[in-house]
């Protein structure tokens, strides 16, 4: 684990693109900005574990039908 110290408008880079920006120090709390490619999902830990806990609820009560052994649909016939 790293620690650092860093004061408001101080960033921090996680690898090339996650950049983490001290935005507010008030007492006891820290504000930070996150900025990540929009393919990257960034939450707090807590909505993290409650997501992973839905997505294995939802895995064991449904069955995902498979469709890959049903032939393609034919092209859309053209307007004349």
């Amino acid at each position: 684990m790293l620690v650092v110290s860093r004061q408001v408008d101080e960033v921090i880079m996680i690898g090339d693109d996650i950049e983490v920006m001290v935005t507010d120090i008030r007492g006891d709390k820290v504000r930070l900005g996150i900025s990540a490619p929009k393919h990257l999902a960034v939450h707090r830990k807590e909505v993290y574990g409650a997501i992973l806990k839905e997505r294995n609820a939802d895995s064991l009560g449904q069955h995902v039908a498979d469709f890959s052994n049903l032939a393609p649909a034919s092209p859309p016939a053209k307007e004349t």
